[in-house]
């Protein structure tokens, strides 16, 4: 396309059988709230609540693709992606967390995933992006060791009734965000700001996913895989003094090791748990066994990368690179090639899958009916690069999944910020891609940069 950035233009080709899709998850995009005998979740009260969320909006309709999931398939199709990683709501299919299945909604998930078989698409799904039903949430959400038990019975349920037609399912969608912003700095669901639950929160979590990959093996063949969706950020010192990189160690600790480790090491990061002591009774919680639970063997890890961290001697962060429209994220498309490197150095050859990456831009539809995202395009290829380079020196990477498909709604931000690769009209609903959305028809067409 003329005035965009070349898809071929960097000479980088990817292995043969790379694997290119997108994002999406359920409360962001599938509307139909109280249709169809789907229950309320934690982001549905959240959401409702006056002050949580910008303009007060809700995902109420989000971008309606319960009843307009045909027509998006179609376009995932004409867009040439490969996969189409997205999200089961858990009220939508146990409306109350436990208890009965709600069969309109299971059916809904089981019509997904056909049509993306029809038209030659590979399903990829995660069990629980945030929308903790409420009612579970009523008698303690992910502080009451019980949910991670409930949560296992909800994925046999998903893995007995789509079995092997996913051939890649993930548990669990950031789990540090659900201990952060949810129960940290209280801006996502269930809105709480409490440090001594948050972790015992992190380690139900993790406990859910090993329950999980546990509860769901029964009823997959050996060749389905099953793994964690992890948000991780590479931590560098801000400066070159000691106390930085001491800083540093811990920070990383926090962000990446405290998910990592009980993962794929089978015990939890000792100076983590140390300093989590002093203000969290999260070791507590560490039953007799749970370890063996939570490292129960994974085929695959889902990363997702969107920016560095930097700390101070004193342990705070500090900026060093631009910044999107998301006042968080620092655009450095190095710290791709950092993380994913750093997982086969620390980790070992796990297959991985980047299941978000993606940048939200000021997108606006012209009079000529095209969105002309040129940044967007720009920060796509560089952080393709950068992975491009991290498979030369070899990590076993298999696919990247931008985000997201569409705009949709983004949390506390409402429906400000736009993250799609298709740009949607809210008031019709009409899709129209994006520039970015055929620069990358054109880099899957060729399977390279």
């Amino acid at each position: 396309m003329p005035g965009h950035p070349s898809p071929t233009s960097m000479g980088l080709q990817f292995p043969e059988g790379f694997i290119w899709g997108a994002a999406t998850s359920a409360y962001q995009i599938e509307g139909a709230a109280a249709i169809d005998g789907r229950g309320p979740s934690v982001w549905d009260t959240f959401a409702k609540t006056p002050g949580r969320v910008r303009n007060g909006e809700t995902g109420d309709v989000a971008i309606d693709h319960y009843h307009r999931w045909s027509t998006d398939l179609d376009l995932i199709k004409e867009l040439g992606l490969r996969s189409y990683r997205f999200s089961i709501s858990w009220p939508r299919v146990v409306p109350g967390g436990s208890g009965p299945v709600n069969r309109k909604g299971l059916d809904f998930y089981r019509r997904l995933v056909d049509g993306l078989h029809a038209r030659g698409i590979t399903p990829m799904v995660t069990l629980y992006h945030w929308d903790t039903p409420q009612e579970l949430q009523d008698i303690g959400g992910w502080e009451n060791r019980d949910t991670a038990y409930r949560f296992a019975e909800y994925a046999a349920v998903l893995a007995e009734a789509l079995g092997d037609a996913v051939p890649n399912w993930l548990t669990l969608n950031e789990p540090k965000t659900v201990v952060q912003n949810g129960y940290l700095y209280g801006s996502h669901a269930p809105g709480k700001r409490d440090e001594a639950a948050a972790y015992v929160v992190a380690h139900h979590q993790l406990l859910g996913h090993g329950l999980a990959v546990q509860a769901m093996r029964p009823h997959l063949s050996p060749q389905t895989r099953i793994g964690p969706a992890l948000n991780l950020h590479p931590c560098y010192p801000a400066d070159d003094t000691p106390e930085a990189q001491q800083a540093t160690v811990l920070y990383d600790g926090y962000e990446n090791r405290l998910y990592l480790d009980p993962i794929l090491k089978g015990h939890y990061p000792q100076d983590v748990l140390d300093d989590v002591a002093r203000f969290s009774p999260m070791q507590q919680h560490i039953k007799d066994g749970d370890l063996e639970v939570i490292s129960s063997p994974v085929e695959l890890l889902a990363v997702q990368y969107y920016c560095p961290i930097y700390v101070t001697g004193a342990g705070e962060t500090v900026r060093k690179h631009p910044t999107s429209e998301a006042f968080w994220q620092q655009i450095y498309p190095e710290g791709m090639y950092d993380i994913l490197t750093r997982i086969k150095k620390d980790y070992g050859d796990i297959a991985l899958t980047i299941t978000e990456n993606g940048l939200p831009c000021k997108d606006v539809l012209d009079a000529d009916g095209t969105v002309q995202d040129t940044g967007r395009i720009v920060f796509l290829r560089d952080h393709f690069a950068a992975t491009h380079r991290a498979i030369t020196d070899g990590v076993n990477l298999e696919s990247y999944h931008v985000w997201s498909l569409m705009d949709n709604f983004e949390w506390q931000e409402g429906y400000d910020e736009r993250w799609g690769l298709v740009y949607i009209d809210y008031a019709s609903q009409q899709r129209t891609p994006k520039a970015s959305a055929h620069w990358y028809r054109e880099v899957i067409r060729a399977n390279g940069l």
